[in-house]
């Protein structure tokens, strides 16, 4: 690397500025310049006899300000561009008055120039800094008897203006990081649109999450089902074949085959099942009605089932919906003691509502890190509802509701 880049790097390094950055400084100063001289210029002009003229001519400056505010304001969006900043566009800023509008007159009528009154300071600063640096070398231009009165003197500004360089150094990044900070505060969205706009993301971001988990699940889902548990079959069919032909065998070894085809088959059974716990095939091809209705056909207890759904849920709110039904269901069975259970689901405007009941023995508790746990983040992760009444002797009851807007 040429002498030249390294000193200019580290120069660079040492006043913690860059050309861009440099740049969209020189770029906001010649806007803000511009805009000083349509204020103040006309001013130069105003009569002291005729009043009129003289109102006019002292609002119609800030008037064409206000009028030029969205030009203005694409101006230093744009400039800051050039050291890499964006700046969003507030929601509100078509509107003919509004708080952006407000808080971008304020940056343009009174930040802006003010920023470039710093800037101009700072600039004189430097070039004085740099002339007092230097005085030891432009010295020797001068006559011999005014050179050797002025050795003390030249000593003390080359120090003094040492000091000030670093101060300098310090201070021009931090008035560039002042520009940027006032200009993303008041050329941009205001706080509120920007948690408004956070919460958007997030919530769009949640929904992607979930839309993969389940999309992960059908796929995982597949696979067993079309992989892993058809071998398995072919393996107990193949277990059954042999059990069933081959008579001759000695007794172990045909205790052997049996207990190794009745285990096969306890494995089909238990897959099957972590099958539909993932993500039945049913659920995806005739919907939520004839998913729950296979639960409870299958439930030890009778489970009176009403579903009455106009128009199917999206794909993620009904998994989430079958699987909170599955879970509550198996918790009744297991823990509950209940003879029987009812489950309701029906939509009440954009949300799906679940209704899970029992006679069972009561006292569940859905905050003490049991499943009813997993239930409650499992519904809060669509922004749903969940409440559980379950006082000790029951009954039971639980409600979920989901949103089916998007």
């Amino acid at each position: 690397m040429p002498m030249s880049l390294r000193l200019s790097a580290r120069a660079r390094r040492l006043f913690g500025i860059t050309h861009r950055q440099a740049a969209c400084a020189t770029v906001g100063a010649l806007i803000q310049a511009g805009m000083m001289i349509v204020v103040i210029l006309p001013w130069r002009w105003i009569p002291t006899t005729l009043p009129p003229v003289t109102a006019v001519l002292m609002i119609a400056p800030t008037t064409a300000v206000v009028l030029a505010t969205p030009l203005l304001t694409t101006a230093q969006r744009n400039r800051f561009r050039l050291r890499g900043t964006a700046i969003p566009v507030p929601r509100d800023e078509r509107v003919l008055w509004s708080a952006t509008r407000a808080r971008q007159l304020v940056y343009h009528l009174i930040v802006g120039p003010l920023q470039v009154c710093a800037g101009i300071v700072l600039a004189l600063s430097w070039l004085v800094a740099i002339v007092a640096g230097t005085v030891l070398i432009w010295m020797w231009l001068v006559p011999v008897g005014w050179r050797l009165g002025m050795v003390n003197y030249a000593v003390a500004w080359t120090m003094t203006a040492g000091a000030a360089v670093f101060v300098l150094a310090w201070a021009t990044p931090v008035l560039l990081r002042v520009d940027g900070w006032t200009a993303r505060t008041l050329l941009g969205p205001g706080r509120e649109e920007l948690l408004a706009r956070r919460v958007a993301d997030l919530a769009e971001s949640r929904a992607g999450v979930v839309d993969a988990a389940n999309a992960e699940r059908r796929r995982i889902e597949r696979d067993l089902h079309d992989g892993v548990q058809q071998r398995l079959v072919s393996l107990a069919v193949n277990l059954g074949i042999a059990r069933a032909t081959l008579t001759d065998l000695p007794d172990s070894a045909r205790k052997v085959i049996e207990d190794a085809h009745d285990q096969t088959k306890q494995t089909i059974a238990e897959l099957s099942h972590l099958v539909r716990g993932l993500h039945p095939a049913v659920l995806e091809d005739r919907g939520l009605d004839a998913a729950l209705s296979g639960i409870a056909s299958e439930a030890p207890i009778p489970v009176r089932l009403a579903v009455r759904l106009p128009v199917r849920p999206p794909a993620p709110v009904e998994a989430i919906a079958y699987f909170i039904i599955s879970e509550a269901l198996t918790n009744v069975i297991k823990h509950a003691r209940a003879t029987e259970a009812e489950v309701t689901v029906d939509s009440t405007g954009d949300r799906l509502r679940i209704t899970v009941s029992d006679n069972g023995l009561g006292g569940a508790d859905a905050t003490a890190g049991t499943g009813l746990t997993g239930l409650a983040r499992r519904v809060a992760s669509v922004d749903g509802r969940f409440e559980m009444t379950s006082p000790v002797g029951g009954p039971t009851r639980l409600v979920a509701e989901l949103p089916c807007g998007r």
